[in-house]
This record gives C-alpha cells, sequence and structure tokens, in this order.
C-alpha cells in the first residue's frame, strides 16, 4: 500500500516539475529525477535532502522538501512531516499547499491538556485561512490540465481549509462550528472524502445532535468501495450515535 502510494506521488511530481517555467539544469534534473523514482520513505528523504544541499539556490527547493515532507506524511510521521512543510513555507513563502498541510496536521497533533494549546491551535487557523485566501487566484501548475480539472483541484483544497478548521473547532470543543466546517468541506469538494462525512458526525453527536450523525453515517455507509478501517469507525460512530440518542 505504501509503496503504491508513492509511486502516485511520483507521477504527480514528474507533472510539477514538467510545468515549471524554467527547466532544471542537468544535474538538477538528474538530482530530482532521483527524488521521483525513489519506492521508500528513506529513499525518497534522503534524495530530498541531498537535492537541497547540493543545490540551495534552486527554484525546485520548495519541491524537493515537499516530496519528503508528503513522503513522511504518508508514513505517519507527522513530527517530521511538520518539520519539512516549514521548511517548504521558508523556501516559498505563499505555498498554499504547504500551509494547508499544516494547519491540518497540527490541528490533529494538538491535545486537550498542552499548555500551549490555543497558541499551537490559533497557529493552525491562521496557516488555513492564509492558505485557502490564495486558491482561488492560484494560476494552473501544469498546461496540460483542463481548466475543469483545475477548478476542480482548486475545490479540494478548499474543503481541505474547511476541514482543517473543522479539526481546530473540534480540539475547541466547538463541536457546531466543527460540524459547519466538515459539512463546507463535503459540499466543497469535487469528491467528497469519506472520512469527512464521519468527522462532521462525530462532532454532531458531541454536539448534541444524534440524528444528524446518524444520517451522515448512513450516507457514508452507503457508499460503494467504502475502506474497511473507515467503515468500522463509521459503524463504531454510528453505534455511539444511536445510544447518544437513546440517551436523551
Amino acid at each position: 500500500m505504501k509503496t503504491n502510494v508513492i509511486a502516485g506521488m511520483a507521477l504527480l511530481a514528474m507533472s510539477v516539475v514538467s510545468a515549471q517555467p524554467k527547466p532544471p539544469a542537468p544535474e538538477e534534473l538528474k538530482a530530482l529525477q532521483e527524488i521521483v523514482n525513489s519506492t521508500t520513505v528513506e529513499a525518497r528523504v534522503t534524495a530530498s535532502d541531498n537535492f537541497v544541499k547540493n543545490f540551495p539556490k534552486s527554484e525546485y527547493r520548495s519541491f524537493a522538501l515537499t516530496m519528503a515532507a508528503e513522503a513522511y506524511e504518508m508514513s505517519g510521521n507527522v513530527t517530521k512531516a511538520i518539520i519539512y512543510y516549514q521548511q517548504v513555507l521558508e523556501a516559498s513563502p505563499k505555498d498554499y499547499n504547504a500551509m494547508l498541510m499544516l494547519a491540518a496536521e497540527t490541528a490533529r497533533t494538538t491535545r486537550e491538556f498542552d499548555l500551549d494549546k490555543e497558541e499551537k491551535l490559533a497557529k493552525a487557523e491562521k496557516f488555513a485561512k492564509d492558505g485557502m485566501a490564495l486558491v482561488p487566484a492560484a494560476p494552473k501548475p501544469n498546461p496540460q490540465l483542463t481548466d475543469a480539472q483545475w477548478e476542480d483541484l482548486k475545490k479540494d483544497d478548499l474543503a481541505r481549509g474547511h476541514e482543517a478548521l473543522g479539526m481546530i473547532a473540534l480540539a475547541r470543543k466547538k463541536y457546531d462550528a466543527a460540524a459547519g466546517e466538515f459539512k463546507t468541506a463535503t459540499e466543497t469538494a469535487s469528491q467528497p472524502q469519506p472520512s469527512t462525512f464521519v468527522r462532521m458526525a462525530g462532532s454532531y453527536t458531541d454536539g448534541g445532535k444524534p440524528d444528524l450523525a446518524i444520517a451522515a453515517l448512513d450516507k457514508v455507509l452507503a457508499m460503494p468501495n467504502l475502506p474497511d478501517q473507515i467503515k468500522q469507525v463509521a459503524q463504531s460512530e454510528k453505534a455511539r450515535a444511536e445510544k447518544a440518542k437513546t440517551s436523551k
């Protein structure tokens, strides 16, 4: 599974590289191909680190750092993913993808009793809103994308921002606000993710609206080809919502 994800990232990466206005120098291109052709997280991070070290002024530096960040994120190493996304922003301050990822991962890893909880959530909220503000006017990264495809990608990016805001509200125990952001995310995305509906349902349950939670979860459980892991979580959330309903 991990290898397939990385291979998919590689295909996306090649399209991004090919879309850059200034072609990389031959030695840069070779180093970039090493990043893209890497088949493990460790190899990809090493190749990315080598690129940044050997070409510190390259305009592809943020690309290399993004590839390392995504590799760590896919492997579940959120701490290192956050570090690399922060480096992406240092290299490219208007990289809204990095902002949206930092918003989501910061919200996801903030714990209830963290002494700096509100500071983290405020920073995550700023990342989300700043990133979302850049999406509408973002130029098409690859001329091979159709206008319709690019609009769908931007919708998905805005949905990611709303989902991050939902997680931030959830961490603050503002359940109505969280459910609203998750709902907006499902309505904004070109292809809504089942996990977003599950988060929305959990927010409804915690906010005292189990009927809305059950309706959302029924929609998830009726989706074709639903991954087993999400199906199990949805079933567990539905049981929790039904219990909350009967105990009202």
